[in-house]
C-alpha cells in the first residue's frame, strides 16, 4: 500500500500522522511525506555558463529568486521532520520525503497520480506558512474531487486511547458504497473495533439487487419500521462481510438528509472516523462524492475518508 501524505507544519497534519495509527493500515506500507512552498520558483540563475552571453539580473528579481528558495528549503525540512515522526510510529514502513514549490492542491493531486499512491493524507485544517491557504478549504476539497485514489481528511481522536475504534460507514448498496466496506475489510483493526453500516432514506431508497449492474434499479417506499426493517436487510451481506473480518458491525437506518444524518450519528455514537464512497447510486448528485461527501469532510468531528477504486477514473 502506498500512501501520501500532504504536510505543512500545521497541528492539524500533525494530527492526521497521529491519526494513521488509527486507520487498520497495514504493516507493510510505502509513505511519502509532501510538503509545498506555495509560491513561484523561477529557473536557477546561472551566470558561470560559459556558453551563454553574460546578463544583468535585476535586484529584486534575486531577492523575489531567493525568498522562492528560503520557502522551498523550510518545506523541505517541514517534510523531513514529519519524514521522521512517521518513521519513528511506524518503524516497518518505507518512509521517503519531498518538497516542492507548486499549487498546493494541484501538486498533491498530480503526485499521488504519477506515484500511484493508494491513499492520500491530509489534515483538516491548514497554516498560513506555506502560502496562507486552509488545508480544509480549497486544498482539501479539491484534493478531495480531483485525486484518483482514497483520501483521508484526518482530525485528532476525541476518545480515550483506550476504548476501541468506532468507524460509522455510509452505505447505499452502490458499487462505490461497497467499494468502502471492502477497504475497511482489508485493512488491520485491533480487537473490539465496531462499525455502524449506517443507510440514510427520507420517502424511498433506489437499490440493486446486483451492485455489478447499477442500472437494474428498484424502488423501496419506507413509510413505517417494516420497511425500515426490509431496508436494512439489504445492508445485511455487508455486515457479515465485515464481521468474517473480524469486526463488530452492526446496521443503523435513518431518515432524513445524508449530510447531516452521518455527522449526526457519527458525533453521539463517538465514531472515530467516517468512510464513503466516492458517490452512490444516483450518482454525483446524491451520493457521495458531491454535496454529501465534501460536506461530511468538512464539518464531521472525526476523521472522514473518501473511498475511491484506484482503477476509478476523476469525478
Amino acid at each position: 500500500m502506498k500512501i501520501l501524505i500532504a504536510y505543512d507544519g500545521s497541528e492539524s497534519s500533525d494530527a492526521a500522522i497521529d491519526d494513521l495509527r488509527h486507520a487498520g493500515l497495514p504493516r507493510t506500507i510505502d509513505a511519502l511525506v509532501m510538503s509545498l512552498a506555495d509560491v513561484f520558483l523561477p529557473p536557477r540563475i546561472n551566470e558561470d555558463d560559459e556558453n551563454t552571453l553574460p546578463m544583468h539580473v535585476p535586484a529584486s528579481v534575486r531577492l523575489a529568486h531567493k525568498r522562492a528558495e528560503n520557502e522551498v528549503q523550510q518545506a523541505s525540512a517541514l517534510a523531513k521532520r514529519a519524514s521522521e515522526q512517521v518513521k519513528q510510529r511506524f518503524p516497518e514502513w518505507s518512509v521517503s520525503h519531498e518538497a516542492f514549490a507548486d499549487s498546493p492542491a494541484w501538486a498533491i493531486v498530480r503526485r499521488a497520480e504519477e506515484w500511484q499512491a493508494d491513499l492520500v493524507v491530509v489534515g483538516a485544517h491548514g497554516r498560513s506558512l506555506l502560502g496562507g491557504r486552509l488545508i480544509l478549504g480549497s486544498v482539501s476539497q479539491r484534493v478531495l474531487y480531483e485525486a484518483s485514489c482514497s483520501v483521508r481528511v484526518a482530525r485528532s481522536r476525541r476518545r480515550d486511547v483506550d476504548s476501541p475504534l468506532r468507524l460509522v460507514i455510509g452505505v447505499d448498496n452502490s458499487p462505490d458504497s461497497n467499494s468502502a466496506v471492502d477497504a475497511v475489510c482489508t485493512r488491520e483493526w485491533p480487537e473490539e473495533t465496531e462499525v455502524r453500516l449506517v443507510g440514510i432514506v427520507d420517502t424511498g431508497l433506489a437499490f440493486t439487487s446486483d451492485p455489478s449492474q447499477p442500472s437494474l434499479m428498484k424502488w423501496i417506499e419506507v413509510t413505517d419500521d417494516e420497511n425500515r426493517d426490509q431496508v436494512g436487510q439489504i445492508f445485511e451481506p455487508s455486515a457479515d462481510k465485515l464481521r468474517s473480518a473480524g469486526l463488530d458491525a452492526a446496521v443503523v437506518i435513518t431518515k432524513g438528509n445524508p449530510k447531516e444524518q452521518l455527522i449526526e450519528e457519527a458525533e453521539s455514537w463517538g465514531a472515530d472516523c467516517i468512510v464513503v464512497g466516492a458517490k452512490g447510486v444516483r450518482g454525483i448528485d446524491r451520493l457521495l462524492l458531491g454535496s454529501v461527501s465534501s460536506a461530511v469532510a468538512a464539518r464531521a468531528p472525526c476523521s472522514v475518508e473518501v473511498v475511491r477504486p484506484k482503477s476509478m477514473t476523476t469525478v
